[in-house]
């Protein structure tokens, strides 16, 4: 569902549990940063992880103050910023 901001809360009915259903939390969809990243990276530079559709915007340094009110209202997926 998503990353709930600070102090919000989630609910349920209960019945959702006690038919089998699980909440289960996770960060960064459960990835192992060390030891399945790296071949995660490798497959991108292979082409066979296609990282371009989650990049919505490109942007200058000059307009990384833009970028992050993209993020805050929910319009981007991923900026990537170019420092040039």
């Amino acid at each position: 569902i998503g990353v709930a901001g600070a102090g919000q809360e989630i609910s349920t009915r209960p019945f959702q549990l006690v038919t089998g259903r699980k909440w289960l939390g996770s960060a960064f969809g459960g990835v192992k940063g060390r030891t399945q990243l790296p071949g995660m990276v490798e497959d991108a530079m292979k082409g066979k992880i296609q990282l371009e559709p989650f990049v919505t915007h490109t942007m200058g340094l000059d307009q990384i103050n833009e970028a992050f009110d993209l993020m805050h209202e929910g319009k981007s997926i991923r900026t990537v910023i170019h420092y040039e």
